[in-house]
């Protein structure tokens, strides 16, 4: 579970309010679509949420514990995968991994039991040898993601987790998505493909200006427009005009 209560945070001394005063539950169990325009304050809250960013007001909360209070704790249990995928570029894939499964003190038979299926799955066996420098984009973002999934954390954050993936990559990872959740585990993140947040999300929250403008299932959302059929884009695009 995320808890947000009344978090805010500014930039330029106060001159620019990037999130205000956001009040948010993610619950266990749901994958939990977090949308807005560039700007809106998307990825100010989620470096919130996982302790990059103080906020100026407010609390947040991962499954009970405070992120500045309960830091460590809350980043154990929690993965995050930035909007661009800021890696060790001189080590190998498997040096990376290896690394972060250190960093999260994963046992080692399981570590390689879980090395060996993503791998598999986002097929990077053939890669994962060489120097992460020499990695295209998608490459990086799969190892990342890898590097995410490896603790089998309870709470996942990603900002915009499909950029870069080719089509297998991105089915792959949106029903891994849904397994974690199915397990009880929460799942929070940012996209700007509508189409992906309509189908997968369980609840969508729209944010513009700092502040969150509307939250629910789509069919919450579809009773906020006068065309209770329009696509999650339409409802977008009517919202954050307003």
């Amino acid at each position: 579970m995320i808890e947000l209560r009344h978090v805010s945070k500014s930039y330029n001394k106060g001159r620019v309010k990037a999130v205000d005063d956001l009040d948010l539950v993610i619950k266990p169990g749901e994958i939990f679509g977090f949308l807005g325009p560039n700007g809106a304050g998307k990825t100010t809250t989620i470096k919130m949420i996982v302790g990059l960013l103080k906020p100026d007001a407010g609390t947040i909360a991962v499954n009970g514990l405070d992120t500045q209070q309960d830091a460590l704790q809350c980043k154990a249990m929690t993965t995050y995968v930035p909007d661009y995928p800021a890696v060790y570029e001189r080590l190998t894939g498997l040096e990376y991994l290896n690394f972060i499964g250190d960093v999260y003190g994963v046992p080692k038979k399981e570590r390689l039991e879980r090395i060996e299926k993503w791998l598999e799955v986002f097929e990077l066996r053939q890669a994962v040898s060489s120097p992460i420098q020499s990695f295209s984009h998608g490459m990086k973002q799969k190892i990342v993601l890898i590097a995410a999934l490896l603790p089998a954390p309870q709470v996942m954050v990603l900002d915009e987790p499909m950029v870069g993936l080719d089509p297998r990559a991105a089915h792959h990872m949106k029903e891994l998505m849904r397994e974690h959740c199915d397990q009880g585990k929460t799942l929070f993140f940012s996209t700007h493909i509508m189409e992906v947040a309509e189908k997968l999300c369980d609840r969508i929250g729209i944010i513009n200006k700092g502040r969150l403008i509307a939250c629910g299932t789509m069919e919450e959302l579809k009773k906020l427009d006068q065309d209770e059929g329009s696509s999650l884009e339409n409802i977008f695009l009517e919202l954050t005009e307003k």
